[in-house]
């Protein structure tokens, strides 16, 4: 399989996890729904790591990005409806610089790291290591893990940032 050909099937399993993303809004437990997004990230990039055929590599590098999309659909939407209207836009420029820089450092770390110890260890070590801390924290965050949505009720609509700070 050619590399324009792998991005392009990429693309379309992208595209077709967007299309049938309709159910994601009916996911009232969301914080153990973007945990689990994230975990089965990790879960099918570590065992991406370790099959030895192109084509279940690629299938789970598509798992790997349908779940991605899952947990950016999450992470932005808890974000949007659970940070105050006066943080909103302050947390939102961090998790753009987050989003644009975390693959950046990402690469630099995996770069590193398979230098040191190969490219298995890199590969597969670091998914798993994100998999258990990822468990490990949402289960310490009892917070998160219990974050959840009413869907019976509407969002409730912005407050004026002068309206916001009277009595």
């Amino acid at each position: 399989m050619s590399w324009a050909r792998f991005q392009a099937t990429h693309w379309a399993i992208s595209v077709a996890a967007g299309l049938f993303s309709g159910w994601i809004g009916r996911v009232r437990r969301q914080g153990r729904a973007l945990a689990i997004a994230v975990t089965t990230w990790a879960a099918a990039i570590a065992l991406a790591g370790t099959v030895h055929h192109l084509l279940a590599a690629a299938a789970l590098l598509a798992a790997a990005r349908a779940a991605d999309l899952v947990s950016a659909v999450y992470r932005e939407t808890i974000l949007q409806t659970y940070a105050p209207d006066a943080m909103r836009g302050r947390l939102q420029g961090v998790f753009t610089v987050v989003v644009a820089g975390g693959p950046r450092l990402g690469d630099l770390r995996a770069g590193a790291m398979a230098s040191a110890t190969g490219l298995g260890v890199a590969w597969t070590g670091s998914s798993l290591l994100c998999l258990i801390a990822v468990i490990v924290g949402a289960l310490l965050v009892r917070p998160f893990w219990h974050y959840t949505v009413d869907l019976t009720q509407p969002p409730s609509p912005p407050t004026r940032p002068e309206t916001a700070h009277q009595p």
